[in-house]
């Protein structure tokens, strides 16, 4: 039999994996159990009750955390002129045009978010291979495809989270740290709920939201009970 190690024995004696947690209950659990020497990031993982495979069904948003999600974000920026210039002092880390596309074929992907303005789509379109698998690539839907980007670049940094179904039906994302307080916490997950109950596609029927589970990156998971966050 594997030998279970001291912290995560602690751990399992708090945490009941079978139970649904009201949402304040299951924050202040995993923030407890949430005890690494770094800062852990808190998750939320929802199983949605959509088919991915149907393009009418597929999920995608932002939102934006009210209290930040506690991560430094890189932006990427496509823009020219004065488009460039603005974009770089806003903060972004990486601007330019066909120079910063040559970047990115030669294997940068240090980033988290890229940004482009309508008139360089031309040039970013060639690199869906590259940022495509990676949901990296600009949306105007998501507002990553935009002429304004210094704003598109402020709400990126501040804490704007994206989100899309993966191919099982489930829809994750850091909502925040362990070190925020309990309140912060729970007004970034029904941010991200909400969010995501938004997103409904109008096809899909009966249950929409399945299960919903926090964890902090070495800690348990814990599932949320789901009368609560309908309200959420």
């Amino acid at each position: 039999m594997p030998r279970i190690a001291k912290r995560r024995k602690a751990i399992l004696s708090q945490v009941d994996t079978n139970k649904r947690y009201a949402l304040a209950e299951a924050v202040k659990l995993v923030k407890s159990t949430a005890n690494s020497k770094f800062d852990e990031t808190i998750d939320i993982v929802m199983n949605l009750g959509v088919d991915p495979a149907q393009s009418d069904q597929s999920v995608r948003g932002m939102v934006s955390m009210p209290n930040g999600t506690g991560k430094t974000i890189k932006v990427a920026v496509f823009a020219r002129g004065d488009k460039a210039e603005a974009a770089l002092k806003a903060g972004a880390d990486y601007v330019g045009a066909d120079d910063l596309a040559d970047k990115i074929n030669a294997g940068l992907t240090d980033f988290d978010r890229c940004i482009a303005t309508p008139d360089m789509m031309g040039v970013v379109g060639k690199l869906g291979k590259v940022l495509g698998p990676k949901g990296l690539m600009p949306n105007p839907k998501l507002g990553t495809v935009t002429p304004n980007v210094v704003e598109a670049i402020k709400a990126a940094k501040s804490g704007q989270v994206e989100f899309r179904i993966d191919k099982a039906g489930i829809v994750h994302a850091g909502i925040g740290k362990a070190s925020f307080k309990e309140e912060a916490l729970v007004q970034n997950i029904k941010a991200f709920i909400d969010a995501v109950n938004k997103a409904k596609p109008s096809g899909v029927k009966g249950n929409y939201i399945k299960k919903v589970g926090l964890s902090s990156t070495m800690g348990l998971g814990v599932k949320l009970e789901l009368s609560e966050l309908a309200a959420a």
